[in-house]
């Protein structure tokens, strides 16, 4: 396999570039890609430092800088030791400022001001942390999503990952013969998009394993037994199905494309409401 470096430059905290360049990488076969990634760039003094190590390791160049003059300066940096630099954003913003008709502030680290919007995915993050497991059930009806499923699909981080949208999610384990903590067919969950996660037996099982094994358990015991595991995945399926819950296979799926699917169901219910009620007030 063919091995490259690529630099990441960012003014902030190099989110938005560390996942353009890993999507675009992604589409590569039989390459192996070292990232160096240099955060919270706003001075020449580490604009010089980040070109030195460039030279020592030479690689294409992808950044995010709004600052004229630093752009500038990695700019005829990277053109004197003749590695390609590639500014991400510039298209974007050029077709905004046009479509919006007014100029950029050119302000680095906007997107991660304080406003309500930031401490609304705080809060949710503490939601899905609190009602973690089927945890403070005596709130659990304000969730905008709770998700069911057995052990190992993948709950706990798919809510993470949506608090950090901004949406309150719980989970609550399914366990056969074990009832659910509260009544999920009462009116006061009929705001909660209820989603059933499964994930096919054989890979459950594994996952299973892996997990004891971390655990330095290695007892043969039902969590890790084919059969059962498969009438626990049954048991899920059926109830999902008989309250009429979408349920969503993660076996092949990343927790990132496990929680779109879901707020794309969430989407669609919140239009479908807004739609029913349209013009009541």
């Amino acid at each position: 396999m063919n091995s490259y470096h690529i630099h990441l430059v960012s003014d902030s905290t190099g989110e938005t570039i560390e996942t353009l360049a890993r999507a675009c990488v992604a589409q590569f076969n039989d390459i192996t890609v070292t990232e160096n990634v240099w955060t919270l760039v706003r001075t020449a003094g580490q604009v010089s430092k980040i070109l030195n190590a460039i030279k020592q390791r030479p690689g294409v160049v992808i950044f995010t800088m709004v600052d004229k003059g630093l752009r500038t300066q990695l700019e005829k940096g990277c053109e004197s030791l003749g590695v390609p630099c590639i500014a991400v954003l510039d298209p974007i913003m050029a077709s905004l400022k046009d479509y919006f008709h007014t100029e950029a502030m050119f302000k680095p680290g906007l997107q991660h001001e304080m406003d309500e919007e930031y401490f609304e995915r705080i809060e949710a993050m503490h939601f899905a942390l609190a009602h973690d497991d089927g945890q403070s059930t005596h709130e659990i009806h304000t969730a905008d999503v709770i998700l069911l499923g057995v052990s190992r699909t993948s709950k706990t981080p798919t809510c993470i990952y949506m608090a950090n949208k901004g949406v309150r999610a719980a989970n609550v384990p399914l366990v056969p013969q074990c009832p659910l903590p509260f009544d999920l067919t009462d009116p006061k969950f009929s705001k909660c998009l209820i989603v059933g996660l499964t994930k096919d037996p054989r890979r459950l099982v594994q996952v299973r394993k892996n997990r004891l094994s971390m655990l330095n358990e290695t007892a043969h015991t039902d969590y890790i037994d084919l059969d059962t595991v498969v009438d626990e995945v049954k048991f899920a399926r059926k109830l999902c199905n008989k309250n009429s819950w979408p349920m969503i296979d993660v076996t092949r799926k990343s927790i990132e494309e496990t929680a779109t699917a879901i707020l794309n169901l969430k989407m669609k219910r919140d239009q479908a409401y807004e739609d029913d009620n349209w013009g009541e007030e």
